[in-house]
């Protein structure tokens, strides 16, 4: 197996490398499935509804990280036909989620998942490359459990599909599976009389990170169409104003927070030096707490005479509290510049009382009028953004590990 190409060449386009119209377009299809995902948690969600919701998001977002990294590695020399190939797949998933309750959609779903990540996989390897950061594009060891649930009924195919995700989370995670992996790969190429020698490919950072937050811009913006579409039925009264200006605020705040502060979509990680498959792990909860707060916000839009049902505010409560879970964790991220106790002291002071807030409001909340929900968040949320300093800084990926 080669060496890493060098990162001399790759630093010396970062600066000029953007989305292409190939990736824009491709990333269209987030639109519709975190439209679809986030209905998901209408109505009064369960705990059931809210693992699905997990499980299907983690699946779809996976689909795009694949062919995600896959273009920015490849560049410019990715095959247009893969990528729409990909797009067409991601929207069958999408279409899927609306009756995946049923078996013909869960059957769909599962056969799309497993042929876009052969897809992936066959594009990888044509490509002689290898990204040791994000290895399941290249190896499929986690799709067999989804293989396997298509011949299976009931709720052992959902636990067949976590099964088949968390060997793919354990193999991107931990060195021992990704080394496990790189090896079994290797004597299946000589097997087969393909070429063992990869490349060791490394992401480009200022490409990444633009197409991250691309993505959390998306999945912000379903939290506008979610507001829009109630506004645009309901009748306009200051109900109807008093809680859609909170929710906006309280989108500004998480755009703040997420793009301004953070690096693609996760807070507070600008300067930070972990590894990018740690970033991209992060990035995956960041944007499914704030698809679960898309929906949140629309079950708060509905019923904002009144007082929120106990599982539409557990799920707004709930996925803010995580946002800044993740916030705090991002902050507590070792650092390239050094943070003295008083730095330290004064980041968590702007964190932990937002989460502490909107925690107090999910579980002690049942009584509150849903505008009051709305604006106690909008405080947490703004709470958090004291301090920083409205500079331009630096979006590179954090370094290597």
């Amino acid at each position: 197996m080669r060496e890493p190409e060098s990162e001399q060449s790759q630093q010396s386009t970062a600066e000029d490398r953007h989305a292409s119209w190939l990736e824009l377009f491709f990333d269209l299809i987030v639109v519709a499935g975190t439209a679809q995902l986030a209905h998901l948690l209408h109505g009064r969600p369960s705990l059931p509804d809210v693992g699905l919701f997990i499980l299907l998001f983690l699946a779809f977002w996976m689909i795009w990280m694949c062919f995600t990294v896959y273009g920015n590695v490849i560049d410019d020399r990715a095959r247009t036909w893969t990528m729409l190939l990909g797009m067409l797949g991601m929207a069958v998933l999408a279409a899927s989620v609306a009756g995946v309750h049923e078996g013909e959609h869960q059957q769909a779903f599962a056969i799309t998942y497993v042929l876009l990540r052969l897809v992936a996989r066959r594009a990888w390897r044509r490509s002689g490359k290898m990204l040791e950061e994000w290895p399941i594009g290249q190896f499929t060891a986690g799709v067999t459990p989804w293989l396997v649930s298509i011949w299976v009924d009931g709720p052992a195919r959902y636990w067949l599909w976590a099964a088949g995700l968390a060997i793919d989370l354990w193999t991107t995670l931990s060195a021992s599976a990704r080394k496990r992996q790189a090896d079994t790969e290797a004597r299946r190429n000589e097997r087969t009389g393909h070429s063992p020698t990869l490349t060791l490919a490394q992401v480009d950072p200022v490409h990444l990170g633009e197409r991250l937050g691309l993505f959390t811009l998306i999945v912000l913006g379903e939290s506008i169409v979610q507001l829009v579409d109630v506004a645009s039925e309901a009748g306009w009264d200051h109900a109807l104003e008093f809680s859609g200006l909170a929710a906006f605020l309280l989108l500004v705040a998480l755009w703040q927070l997420s793009l301004v502060h953070g690096y693609g979509g996760v807070p507070n990680l600008r300067e930070s030096v972990l590894a990018p498959r740690l970033v991209l792990f992060l990035h995956w909860v960041t944007n499914g707490t704030l698809t679960a707060l898309a929906a949140g916000l629309g079950a708060a839009m509905e019923h904002r005479h009144g007082q929120l049902p106990t599982g539409g505010r557990w799920v707004l409560c709930a996925s803010l509290s995580v946002y800044f879970v993740l916030a705090v964790v991002a902050a507590l991220v070792p650092r390239r510049t050094a943070q003295t106790p008083g730095e330290w002291g004064r980041l968590l002071g702007r964190l932990l009382p937002p989460l502490v807030l909107s925690l107090a409001i999910g579980l002690f909340g049942g009584g509150l009028p849903t505008p009051v929900v709305v604006w106690s968040l909008v405080a947490a949320a703004g709470w958090s953004l004291l301090g920083h300093l409205a500079r331009p800084e630096r979006t590179g990926l954090p370094n290597d590990a």
